[in-house]
């Protein structure tokens, strides 16, 4: 169990910091141009702070468990990320986009279950 939560955490550490990375950084022309269609509804401060908000989860998968500097961080930030993926899902549906709910729905899943692994069945221990 704990080879298969390090495994998605760096999966989802890669896609989270990629997707995250993009939003924050990529002219919102270009995110439009990639198929983030939801761009074309939603303020650009807002499409930023996303970004970050899936950046930070990115890092929060990551860095506690790997220093264990408060490990109990990782599965918060799974959860976290999980609620996010609710919350796209969620703009999906409302948007008629039902051919854009397979990433947020297997990212959000894949983040409950490193939320649920690193609390309970293979939590990591402080330093």
């Amino acid at each position: 169990m704990h080879i298969a939560l390090w495994i998605v955490q760096a999966l989802l550490a890669f896609a989270f910091l990629m997707a995250g990375g993009m939003k924050m950084g990529a002219p919102i022309e270009d995110l439009l141009a990639n198929g983030m269609t939801f761009v074309e509804w939603t303020p650009a401060a807002v499409v930023r702070f996303i970004g970050a908000a899936e950046f930070a989860g990115a890092l929060g998968l990551i860095l506690p468990s790997v220093l264990r500097i408060q490990p109990k961080l990782t599965p918060i930030a799974a959860g976290a990320l999980a609620f996010v993926m609710v919350l796209a899902a969620g703009s999906h549906v409302m948007h008629d986009e039902m051919g854009a709910l397979g990433a947020p729905i297997v990212l959000g899943l894949l983040s409950a279950f490193v939320a649920w692994g690193r609390w309970s069945k293979a939590p990591i221990s402080p330093r």
